[in-house]
């Protein structure tokens, strides 16, 4: 395969030799940008993840070294083995931790409004009966001003 070949050129020139004049194809796009799929984590949660990752890499790294010393039997394969169970042990205390802050800032910021929660149903509900309450007071004040008024006036 030639280089023009790779980048595309000589099939673009070979396009535009069959093509007619007025159909021009649009240029190829090195980036296309699509819209995320999902929502990005919070803060504390997408840090207590990193967290996690970083340690369980380190716990998987320690446990090859400690294979490779035991196979080896090298004097350090005794303490590594030993240090391994205590890391495998922060680990997974360290993924428990993303799930309880998960779970803490799911409670702390409300549920998660889709069209369907039932919570935004009832947040609707109660702003509505709260507006026809506020509106309900003011026409019932707007009358008893005016009777009061006519009423010393007479």
């Amino acid at each position: 395969m030639e280089t023009d070949e790779r980048r595309g050129t000589a099939s673009e020139a070979a396009a535009s030799a069959t093509a007619p004049a007025d159909e021009v194809a649009p240029p190829r796009q090195l980036w296309v940008e699509e819209p995320a799929v999902r929502r990005r984590m919070p803060d504390p949660v997408r840090t207590a993840a990193v967290r996690a990752v970083l340690i369980m890499s380190l716990t998987v790294i320690q446990a090859v070294v400690a294979f490779l010393c035991t196979l080896a039997g090298s004097w350090l394969a005794f303490p590594m083995v030993l240090s391994g169970v205590a890391s495998t042990v922060v680990a997974t205390w360290s993924v428990l931790d993303v799930w309880v802050t998960r779970q803490v800032w799911n409670q702390r910021n409300g549920v998660v409004s889709v069209p369907s929660s039932t919570a935004r149903r009832m947040r609707r509900e109660r702003r509505s009966a709260r507006r026809a309450a506020r509106a309900q007071a003011r026409k019932d004040s707007r009358i008893r001003r005016r009777g009061a008024g006519g009423l010393s006036r007479a």
